[in-house]
C-alpha cells in the first residue's frame, strides 16, 4: 500500500516538473527560502538556504541540492531539490523535490516535524 502510494506520487511529481519546462523557461536560484513547523510547539521558523548548503532545524539537517523557478516570474512557483537527514539516527528522511505550490504532493514525513519550500532565491 505504501509502495503504490510513493510510485502515485512520484509519477504525480514528475509530471508536474516536466510540464513547467516544457510550458516555460526556468531559472535557477542561489538558495531557497524553506518554512519548518515543529508540530508538538506549533512554532515555525523560516530557513534560509544556499544551494549545496545545509541548515540545522530541530534533529534534522536540511540539504539544498537545487531551486528553480519560471524564468518569466520570479516570484511565482518555486521547486527544490533537497535531502533531508535525521542527525539523531543518522539516516535520510527525505530525498527528492518538494514545490512551493503542492507541498503535499512530496513531503516529509517525520512526526514532529515539517519542511516545505516557500520560494527560490536570486
Amino acid at each position: 500500500m505504501i509502495a503504490a502510494r510513493h510510485m502515485m506520487l512520484a509519477a504525480g511529481l514528475a509530471a508536474v516538473l516536466v510540464l513547467p519546462a516544457v510550458a516555460q523557461e526556468t531559472a535557477r536560484g542561489n538558495g531557497a527560502l524553506l518554512r519548518g513547523l515543529d508540530k508538538i510547539s506549533g512554532q515555525t521558523r523560516d530557513l534560509m538556504v544556499g544551494v549545496g548548503q545545509a541548515v540545522t532545524y530541530g534533529r534534522l539537517e536540511v540539504r539544498l541540492g537545487e531551486c528553480r523557478y519560471p524564468a518569466g516570474d520570479p516570484s511565482s512557483d518555486a521547486f527544490a531539490q533537497m535531502t533531508i537527514t535525521d542527525r539523531t539516527i543518522n539516516t535520510t528522511v527525505f530525498s527528492g523535490w518538494m514545490i512551493a505550490s503542492s507541498p503535499a504532493l512530496s513531503s516529509l514525513d517525520d512526526a514532529r516535524y515539517d519542511v516545505w519550500v516557500i520560494s527560490c532565491q536570486s
